[in-house]
């Protein structure tokens, strides 16, 4: 091995800039870390990695391979075992009878080849490649550097200023192993942790057949963060359980809980949900920072002329606003950051939800329970007699709610719901259907505002782009054919997606003397849609969506995702 390296000292020697002091500081900095002589003169920037393969492939007469080429046989896993191949950073790329063929970044290393030929019980055929190409392929190969163990992935993390504000009596009486507890709540922390560090809505947990997936939502898109090995899966959900306050000896229905934790002085909630599949149970974890409603309305990302229409509507003294649109698309965050700013200690504001998403302090709220019969219309009829000035309905779905909301909002106070429309005119017929009397529909209603969530450019890879003829038609009246187009070329900032934040969509009606007689009439929601176009200037989702395209804030994509032309 010694005159290996000697030869390659040589080499190095004779190139142009190189002298023997450099080359002594690389051969210590070898000693001092116990790293391979390859890394060390790289480290120094004695010679590039790609050069310093080259020169050891021209001395050496071994042949080197681009594994960026390269599709690997999944059968090669069962040669060489992931920990082998991280050990000594090389991967199999081919087996032919006797022999296999590995890609290795250190040809110094003996200790590799012996232990591989006494593993594998076959001969070694080397090949050369640059180091960081053989650790992509591995990670790529194997499944990334994530699937170790839990007691290996939670080694030396550090979760900083991280606590669960809960009891923690419940710990002492729990079944999970003292040896493998702390590992666990570590990991199960770092994951909590780099989801509101990554700006994540929801982590879901995911038992495969293999493992278990860990996924974050990160501006309503799913993207892989790590999978937890299968034989860890059972003590990380009994060390949510015991978060959520669960019960950790059912499995087989589902549950849910909730907790909380603070973050460098940040409180978040977290709105736990436990599904009994195949594999395993899956947990899908919300999470709920209520800083995100102490912004205020002016911050959803809202436009212009939709905030002045909502502002001008909640300062309405009784009458029933409606935030319309699919799951998923912002409306709780909307009535929340409504209710948060008309929270005042001289109003009795009163929430019916299934489930309370964020805890806020000076509001009363109540979560149904449906397997007791405290439904949506049992809670509101109960509360109307609690005198309150302000009442939140998380979820119009059947007639008696509908009904029971409507006549709360005609006896003085102001009442807030939802209700899975696609547009806002849809909102006034849907209520028709459920058989809510037109008169006291169009008597109730204030506003309906619908809305989406779009995904805005990330502001640090922004940049022009061409959009092609045929998709600029399809904004034809609405786009000048000379307006510039942005997104995002993807960097560290946004996880090289383009985007990074979202902000709301809106398309808000208002009622109107002539809304309501066109109710009465029992007008479709198109011909009211007309109406209010004309009249009112109502702004389509789709006319809000390609505004805020023309002024850069999302792409062409983007907008034809979330909406289309009416």
């Amino acid at each position: 091995m010694s005159i290996i390296r000697d030869r390659i000292i040589d080499a190095l020697l004779q190139l142009p800039g190189v002298d023997r002091k450099a080359v002594d500081e690389a051969l210590e900095l070898q000693h001092q870390c116990n790293i391979p002589f390859s890394d060390a003169v790289v480290r120094k920037e004695i010679i590039s990695e790609k050069d310093l393969v080259l020169l050891l492939v021209r001395e050496l007469k071994i042949p080197s391979v681009d594994l960026r080429r390269f599709k690997l046989d999944e059968r090669l896993k069962e040669q060489v075992p992931e920990r082998m191949a991280r050990q000594y950073n090389l991967i199999p790329i081919s087996m032919l009878g006797a022999s296999l063929t590995v890609a290795l970044g250190d040809p110094l290393n003996v200790f590799a080849l012996d232990d591989l030929r006494d593993f594998t019980g076959k001969k070694i055929d080397v090949v050369m490649a640059a180091p960081s190409q053989i650790k992509e392929a591995v990670d790529r190969f194997y499944g990334g550097a994530d699937q170790g163990s839990v007691a290996d992935l939670s080694k030396n993390i550090d979760v900083g200023d991280f606590e669960i504000m809960a009891d923690t009596k419940e710990e002492e009486n729990t079944d999970v192993d003292g040896s493998v507890q702390a590992p666990v709540i570590r990991m199960v922390n770092l994951v909590i942790k780099e989801a509101l560090r990554q700006r994540a809505s929801d982590i879901h947990m995911e038992p495969t057949e293999g493992n278990m997936r860990v996924r974050y939502r990160i501006d309503g898109v799913l993207v892989d963060v790590l999978e937890i090995p299968r034989e860890n899966q059972s003590a990380v959900i009994v060390r949510i359980k015991i978060m959520s306050r669960m019960d950790i000896t059912i499995n087989q229905i589902p549950q849910d809980g909730r907790f909380k934790m603070r973050m460098s002085g940040k409180e978040v909630d977290f709105r736990v949900s436990m599904l009994p599949t195949s594999h395993g149970t899956k947990v899908v974890m919300r999470l709920l920072d209520k800083a995100n409603l102490s912004v205020g309305l002016g911050q959803l990302g809202l436009s212009d002329h939709s905030l002045a229409l909502l502002e001008e509507g909640i300062l309405k003294p009784f009458g029933m606003i409606l935030v319309t649109g699919p799951t998923g698309s912002g409306k709780s965050t909307t009535l929340y950051s409504i209710i948060n700013k008309l929270n005042n200690v001289d109003k009795n504001i009163i929430t019916v939800e299934e489930p309370v998403e964020y805890l806020v302090d000076g509001l009363t709220q109540i979560e149904v329970r449906s397997d007791i019969g405290l439904s949506f219309a049992a809670a509101l009829r109960s509360i109307l007699r609690q005198s309150p000035d302000i009442v939140m309905v998380g979820e119009i779905r059947d007639n008696e709610t509908a009904d029971i909301a409507i006549k709360a909002s005609l006896t003085g106070q102001l009442v807030f719901s939802t209700l899975h429309t696609n547009d806002a005119a849809g909102a006034l017929t849907r209520l028709v259907d459920m058989n809510v009397e037109p008169f006291l529909v169009a008597s109730s209603l204030v506003l309906v505002c619908a809305q989406r969530l779009a995904r805005k450019i990330c502001p640090h890879c922004k940049h022009e782009v061409e959009v092609p003829p045929d998709v600029v038609k399809k904004f034809e009246g609405k786009v000048d054919l000379k307006a510039k187009f942005y997104q995002g070329k993807g960097c560290d900032h946004c996880r090289h997606t383009g985007y990074r934040g979202r902000f709301a969509v809106t398309e808000i009606l208002v009622m109107d003397d002539v809304v309501r007689e066109m109710l009465l009439q029992g007008k479709s929601s198109d011909d009211i849609k007309a109406y209010a176009k004309k009249s009112q200037g109502l702004r389509l989702l789709w006319d809000d969506a390609i505004e805020r395209l023309v002024q850069g804030q999302t792409t062409v994509e983007e907008v034809l995702r979330i909406v289309s032309d009416e």
